[in-house]
């Protein structure tokens, strides 16, 4: 094929560069990638599929891959840990490209061409004639990827792979500072929680920094911790730690509540609200996720013996925000109201209780309760009235 057949229009790649340098927003992989292709199908570059393959710090997530197809636009895929022990990733050109840091091509529709790839199947399926695959350097060493196929007789030309190489160092630039900022959020949202990352990413990290809201407080406590560790080895009581974490934890981020932190072998979580309103439900909300948990945990074991807890309710105005030293700081609840619901917790322990509520929460969430009586709770004046759901173990 003659390098003049598919004429490219050279001042529109040097746009495209100058596009990805000066760009003032990044709006993603996903929507960056789109716009490229589009660019460099329009300056009569023959791509007809680009996939970018991005490595991401995610406690289960290996990474992303995002494919444009011509005509359909961009398609996400995740991809577990476990793909890397596999022979769908070990035999695939993504995985030589990891691993050489090198770019590889694979002319598919070259007569009698054969490799050892696992896409070339695909690829010939397709009607594709070249396909390319290359490298893309992050400042930290790692390595990512992004392939290109087309499916015009002879393959990319000359002025075609040049295309690619002009674009491929701003693109990497630019992704790269989208997933450092996606990197922290994730961080963030790991450790700290999803509410309380937005406000650290958001400037909120002067020690003092706090705001009074509303939340309903859960307090959760896995039950007989102390003697477990006792009598089983560290992998047996990190398994029993996860497998709690992993019960209670679902139901309360599915209805909406947030986990401030993790205490041990307890849980600390809130729902929280903006509207006296919103009090009823959300109090519902998180009973619901109290029971769920509650149930889950009567049909699972540890290591060896079932899992039992106990766990507390209270709704009240608490203070959200950073608590700590000069140098080293948490981003927390504190409040009258976490201290209640931390010694109702205690109290549910005490009782054999599963579900303690306090009489505010029986109060707002409007079901039947039983009481249990009244206490007098460590550090608090007054004795407190302590309840349970009705029809409640």
């Amino acid at each position: 094929m003659s390098e003049d057949k598919w004429p490219i229009d050279q001042a529109a790649i040097r746009d495209a560069v100058t596009w990805l340098i000066t760009a003032r927003r990044f709006a993603g992989p996903r929507k960056v990638l789109d716009e490229l292709c589009s660019r460099l199908t329009a300056a009569g570059v023959g791509v007809f599929r680009s996939s970018a393959f991005i490595r991401t710090l995610h406690p289960s997530i290996l990474g992303r891959r995002y494919t444009w197809t011509a005509g359909e636009g961009i398609d996400m895929v995740e991809a577990p840990y476990a793909v890397l022990d596999s022979d769908l990733f070990r035999m695939s050109p993504v995985a030589k490209v990891y691993t050489t840091a090198e770019p590889l091509r694979l002319r598919v529709g070259e007569v009698g061409f054969q490799s050892h790839y696992n896409n070339i199947d695909e690829l010939r399926d397709e009607g594709a004639s070249d396909y390319v695959i290359q490298p893309l350097f992050f400042t930290n060493g790692e390595v990512h990827a992004i392939s290109w196929t087309t499916r015009r007789a002879g393959g990319f030309s000359d002025d075609e792979l040049a295309a690619f190489d002009a674009v491929v160092p701003p693109f990497t630039r630019a992704t790269e500072i989208y997933c450092l900022r996606r990197t922290a959020v994730t961080l963030l949202d790991t450790y700290v929680g999803h509410g309380a990352g937005a406000r650290i990413l958001s400037g909120n990290i002067n020690r003092g920094d706090a705001q009074e809201i509303d939340a309903v407080i859960l307090a959760a406590d896995l039950r007989g911790f102390t003697d477990y560790t006792a009598s089983h080895d560290g992998a047996q009581v990190v398994e029993r730690l996860n497998a709690f974490f992993d019960i209670l934890v679902a139901p309360i981020t599915a209805r909406g509540g947030e986990v401030l932190k993790f205490t041990g072998d307890g849980l600390l979580a809130m729902f929280p609200y903006e509207r006296a309103a919103d009090r009823g439900q959300r109090c519902r909300d998180a009973l619901d996720a109290a029971q769920t948990a509650v149930e889950a945990l009567a049909g699972s074991t540890g290591a060896d013996e079932a899992i039992r807890c106990g766990i507390a309710l209270h709704p009240g105005r608490v203070l959200f925000g950073n608590v700590g030293s000069d140098s080293r700081l948490d981003f927390t609840a504190i409040g009258a109201a976490v201290n209640l619901a931390a010694r109702l917790e205690t109290l549910a322990g005490e009782l054999g209780r599963d579900i303690v509520v306090s009489a505010d929460f029986a109060a707002g969430e409007g079901g039947k309760y039983q009481s249990l009586g009244h206490f007098k709770l460590k550090g608090l004046a007054d004795d407190r009235e302590a309840f349970v759901p009705a029809g409640g173990s």
